[in-house]
Order: structure tokens, then sequence, then C-alpha cells
């Protein structure tokens, strides 16, 4: 049950910063799906950063791309799944990559093919995504840093989890 309430906290806390000023794409949705898949049990996988968008989204609005969006992040959630038994350094670090190109992709597609502000052309398909580079700088940063930090202090929360029911083990507490 801790463990269930110390990674419900570290999402709730990523879910709001979303709520305080940053930088455009620079947000934490991506790592919340990859670390909830690897560290909740797969029920939890989806659920939790799909409801800590529409929390937020309640306070920052919602918009006709949301499908787009959210499903973007039900797929990065399935690359979290597969991090499950490949939980090393470099392949997280690709896994966030993958994600972040993932959402680049998919989400411009949708400004494009949804949108107005671009011809239904090649050409205006290249400008969409041409406009969208700066955000994409964000993407990135902001899902290597919140990936390595959520995924930090998951892995830290684990180790004082099992120092503590150790400790529990050993003096015939009940548990």
């Amino acid at each position: 049950m801790k463990h269930i309430i110390f990674a419900s906290g570290l999402i709730l806390a990523a879910a709001l910063s979303r709520l305080i000023p940053h930088p455009p794409n620079f947000t934490p949705i991506a790592a919340i799906a990859l670390s909830s898949a690897v560290y909740l049990d797969k029920r939890y996988a989806f659920i939790i950063p799909l409801i800590a968008m529409l929390v937020s989204d309640y306070f920052i609005g919602f918009h006709s791309g949301m499908v787009w969006v959210y499903g973007c992040f039900a797929l990065i959630g399935l690359i979290g799944i597969y991090l499950r038994s490949h939980k090393k350094p470099l392949i997280i670090a690709g896994a966030t990559l993958v994600s972040s190109v993932l959402f680049f992709v998919v989400t411009n597609f949708a400004v494009w093919f949804m949108g107005s502000m671009y011809p239904k052309t090649w050409e205006g398909l290249i400008a969409c995504y041409v406009a969208a580079i700066p955000f994409f700088q964000n993407t990135v940063a902001g899902d290597l840093m919140y990936t390595g930090a959520l995924f930090g202090l998951f892995e830290l929360g684990a180790r004082w989890l099992k120092i503590e029911q150790t400790q529990v083990a050993t003096s015939g507490l009940p548990k």
C-alpha cells in the first residue's frame, strides 16, 4: 500500500507542475506515462497519466486535439510497459527520446490534419513540422529531465521501502 501512496504522490506532484508557469511543452506527462507503466500495476499504468492530464486540462483548458494528445500518452505507456523488463539508464533515455519523437510526430500531424493554419498539402505538413521544432526542443528537454527525476525518485523510494520492510521483518513486528 505504501508504494501506491508514494507513486501516487510523485505523479500528483508532477501533474501539478503542469499548472505552474513553464516553457511550452516542458511538461512531466510523458515521464509520468513511462514511469507509471514501469512502477505501477498495469491497471494504473494508463489511467494515472490520463487522469493527471484531465485534471490539469480542466484548469488549463480543453481543446480539439485532446484525443491525439491523450492517445500519444497511452502509446508512451506501452513504451513504459516494455521498459518494465529493460530498466537500464541508456534504454530509459532511448525510450524517452522515442516518446518525445512520437509525441512530436503525432500531435503536429493532428495540428495539420484538423486545423486550418496549414494547407492540406505535403508542403503544408512540412511547414507545420518545421514551425513546431522550437516546441520539440522543450519537449525533449522536459521529457529527459522529468523522466530522470521520476525514475530516480521511484528507485529511491523502492530502496527505502525495502529497507523499511527488512527492519519490520527482523524486528518481529507484523507487516
